[in-house]
């Protein structure tokens, strides 16, 4: 199946000396490469499955600045998160918009009203009072008037303020096209097998084509490990002994149709059943409900949701909203991802792990990144680039990402029904039956596009089957 743009990746992967190869095509290793190619370094990114495959197409597509962060103390990450927040309404605001959030006060609450007042107060001073709007205080009547279909036994009042959405895996998607288009060879499907080695230090790396079955090889001054919860398995590579660097955590959310909960805005809630911060958000023809917060070992080949993860979101959601009598049968989709966080601190508290993130250089001079999260990407590749340069005898040159627009995305890259259903659009997220009515249609479209044969669209429908089978599946 030739899809001419990969060829010609492929080729320039054969022969052309990088500056650096990018290993891992989810929101960090598409802002690095982004950052990189503007910066005028030859790149390379690779990714194994396809640009946003991973956490990066799982989250809870908010863009945010960490509001329940404050009670962990990280206020650090709060005031970048912030900032970056304003940064990327700014940059991409086809991608990235204003949501109002409710957070409504029961009696009882882990965090009563006083204490909620003055952190979003503390909120509003780190966004240095550049948010969308200042977060207001809510009386009863506001909150039901904002909210009418919230419980009202024990409901003392609440508060309203700003935060942002986006759509995740385009975001991730947008970072590729701009890096591409400032002359970075990028590939997606494309699975690295082996690090190469040159005077005891990396020099490129070794992969395969998975749609083709090709072998390459790719030659770079410096090799990036940004694959998120996958880092461990590449940093092993270049030395078995490396400690562990990521926590993974388990970040459940399920999918209803929106008229099934009858929510207006975005609504911040704390769990009957644990006492943690979790959200109801509009979604287009759904809300999303979400998210858990659980240690897990699973990659996210291997993570799902599980019956009892899908339970506790409904059970959660139905405390707030008694009219929904949300049940199993009402979810649309439940899917799962992996929050690959710093591994080190309290990892017996997930919800209380640190969010920011650490770059640091392994013996072979592999430049691994772990931890951060969606909101602040941009900061940590600009941080990451820096020291890409460094390791090139280059001083740190300018950086233009929080200056230059992301595009309005043409060519994405799409290979895949699973590629175009599933993180071009959210068709697999918000039809019961995950996209297999339109998937025909897809894979007529990309034959035509691809030169497929009536067998490879065959085949193409049955890989659907089995992608969506393995995100949406609910294990017992």
């Amino acid at each position: 199946m030739p899809i001419p743009w990969r060829d010609d990746a492929r080729a320039r992967l054969r022969n052309t000396p990088f500056d650096v190869v990018v290993i891992g095509g989810g929101i960090n290793g598409a802002g690095i490469a982004r950052d990189a190619a503007l910066r005028g370094l030859r790149v390379a990114l690779l990714e194994r499955d396809d640009f946003a495959s991973g956490t990066s197409s799982r989250s809870s597509r908010l863009v945010h600045g960490g509001v329940r962060y404050l009670e962990h103390g990280y206020l650090h990450l709060v005031f970048e998160s912030s900032r970056e927040r304003r940064t990327l309404l700014r940059i991409a605001p086809h991608l990235v918009r204003p949501l109002a959030f409710t957070w409504p006060v029961y009696r009882g609450a882990r965090i009563p009203k006083w204490k909620l007042s003055a952190g979003l107060w503390l909120y509003d001073v780190l966004a240095l009072f550049r948010n969308v709007a200042r977060h207001r205080s809510l009386g009863v009547f506001d909150v039901l008037g904002r909210e009418p279909l919230l419980a009202r036994e024990g409901l003392l009042g609440g508060a309203s303020y700003f935060d942002a959405a986006t759509d995740d895996a385009r975001l991730t998607l947008a970072n590729v096209v701009d890096a591409a288009g400032a002359g970075a060879a990028v590939l997606n499907h494309a699975d690295v097998t082996s690090l190469l080695f040159e005077s005891g230090g990396a020099c490129g790396a070794a992969g395969r084509d998975r749609l083709t079955g090709d072998r390459f090889e790719v030659r770079a001054g410096v090799v990036v490990n940004a694959t998120g919860p996958w880092t461990d398995s590449i940093s092993r590579i270049e030395n078995p002994s490396t400690p562990p660097a990521v926590l993974g955590t388990k970040g459940v959310h399920v999918a209803v149709m929106a008229e099934r909960v009858g929510n207006r805005s975005a609504i911040t809630l704390l769990s009957p059943a644990d006492g943690r911060v979790m959200f109801v958000l509009p979604a287009g023809p759904c809300t999303i409900i979400g998210t858990t917060d659980t240690s897990t070992t699973e990659t996210p080949d291997q993570v799902r949701a599980t019956r009892a993860d899908v339970r506790y979101l409904l059970e959660s959601a139905n405390a707030f909203f008694p009219s929904a009598h949300l049940a199993p049968e009402d979810v649309v989709t439940a899917w799962a991802g992996i929050r690959p966080l710093i591994a080190s601190g309290n990892t017996s508290d997930p919800a209380g792990a640190s969010r920011e993130h650490q770059v640091r250089v392994g013996p072979r001079g592999v430049i691994a990144v772990s931890g951060g999260k969606l909101t602040t990407f941009r900061a940590m590749a600009e941080e990451v680039v820096d020291v890409v340069e460094r390791r090139l005898g280059r001083r740190p040159s300018g950086c233009v990402t929080s200056r230059r627009p992301l595009p309005e995305i043409a060519n994405e890259f799409a290979c895949t029904i699973a590629d175009v259903q599933v993180r071009r659009t959210k068709v697999a997220f918000e039809t019961r039956d995950h996209g297999m009515s339109t998937a025909p249609a897809v894979a007529e479209q990309l034959a035509r596009a691809f030169g497929w044969s009536a067998a490879d669209s065959v085949h193409a429908l049955g890989e659907y089957r089995d992608e969506i089978a393995r995100l949406f599946t609910i294990d017992d």
